[in-house]
C-alpha cells in the first residue's frame, strides 16, 4: 500500500523535471550560453561603475523622469475614474442588477486581460509614440485592475450598518455611499497608492515601445551600446522608485491602512 502511494508522487515529479527540462531547453539557456555572454556581461559592468554624469545628460535625464511621473500619475487618474464605478457595481453588497454586474465583471476582466504592453502598442498607433500613450495603456489596464481589487474591498466591509442602512429604506446609492464606501475608504485609497507605484514601474517599460518617459532613455542608450548613460538612468529611476514606495508607504499608514 505504501509503496503504491509512493509511485503517483514519484510520478508526479518525473513529469514536473521533464516539462521544465523542455521549458530550459525551449529558451536555449545553458552554461556554455551564459559563459559566451561573459564578454558582454563585463562590458556592461564597466558601463555601470562609470555612469555618465555630464550636467547635460543629467538635464535630459530628469525631464525624462519629470515625463515618467506624469505619465504614472495621469495614467492612475483615468484608471480611477473609470474602474471605481466599476467596482461598485461589481461589489455583491451594493446589489446591483445581475445584468450590469455581469457586464462590469466583463468589462473589467477584458480591460485587465491584455497586457499594458500591448495596451501601449496600439495607442501609440492610434496616438503616436509619446507620453499620451503610455498614460492611455496605464489607464485602460489599471481599469481592470482596480475595478477588481476596488470591488473585494467592498464586499470586505462589515455588513451590519449595511444592513442597518437598508432596514431604514435607503436604496443601494445612498447605502453604498453612506455605509460602503466609507468603511472602504482606507482600503481603497492604499490600492490607489500601490497603484500609482506599480504604474510608475510600469511607465518605464512601456517607454521601450515608444510609449513616452524615461524607457524610451533606456532604449535608446540600450540599442547604441551606451552603458555609462544606461547606468545613469537605472540609478535614476531606482531613486524615484524607491522615493515613492517610501512616500506610499506613509500615506497608507497614516490612512490606517495595510502597508
Amino acid at each position: 500500500m505504501n509503496r503504491r502511494s509512493r509511485w503517483p508522487r514519484w510520478g508526479h515529479a518525473v513529469v514536473l523535471a521533464l516539462v521544465l527540462g523542455w521549458a530550459v531547453h525551449g529558451t536555449g539557456l545553458s552554461v556554455s550560453a551564459l559563459a559566451d555572454g561573459a564578454g558582454g556581461a563585463l562590458l556592461l559592468l564597466e558601463g555601470f561603475l562609470s555612469p555618465d554624469l555630464s550636467g547635460a545628460f543629467l538635464s535630459d535625464v530628469a525631464g525624462a523622469l519629470v515625463e515618467t511621473v506624469q505619465i504614472s500619475l495621469t495614467g492612475l487618474f483615468f484608471a480611477a475614474l473609470l474602474g471605481l464605478p466599476l467596482a461598485v457595481l461589481i461589489a455583491g453588497n451594493v446589489e446591483a442588477a445581475p445584468a450590469v454586474r455581469a457586464a462590469a465583471r466583463t468589462t473589467a476582466a477584458t480591460l485587465r486581460g491584455v497586457p499594458d504592453l500591448l495596451w501601449a502598442l496600439l495607442f501609440v498607433a492610434m496616438l503616436g509614440p509619446g507620453a499620451a500613450a503610455g498614460s492611455m495603456a496605464l489607464a485602460v489596464h489599471g481599469a481592470g485592475l482596480l475595478a477588481k481589487l476596488c470591488a473585494e474591498q467592498l464586499e470586505a466591509v462589515d455588513p451590519a450598518p449595511v444592513e442597518a442602512l437598508r432596514l431604514t429604506g435607503s436604496g443601494r446609492m445612498a447605502t453604498t455611499a453612506l455605509a460602503v464606501a466609507p468603511q472602504a475608504a482606507p482600503g481603497l485609497a492604499s490600492l490607489l497608492l500601490y497603484q500609482w507605484e506599480c504604474n510608475l514601474r510600469t511607465s518605464t517599460v512601456l517607454g521601450f515601445v515608444g510609449a513616452g518617459g524615461i524607457g524610451q532613455e533606456l532604449a535608446v542608450s540600450l540599442k547604441l551600446f551606451r552603458y555609462d548613460e544606461l547606468s545613469t538612468l537605472v540609478i535614476a529611476v531606482l531613486a524615484v522608485i524607491l522615493l515613492v514606495d517610501l512616500a506610499s508607504r506613509t500615506l497608507r499608514r497614516r490612512l490606517g491602512a495595510a502597508t
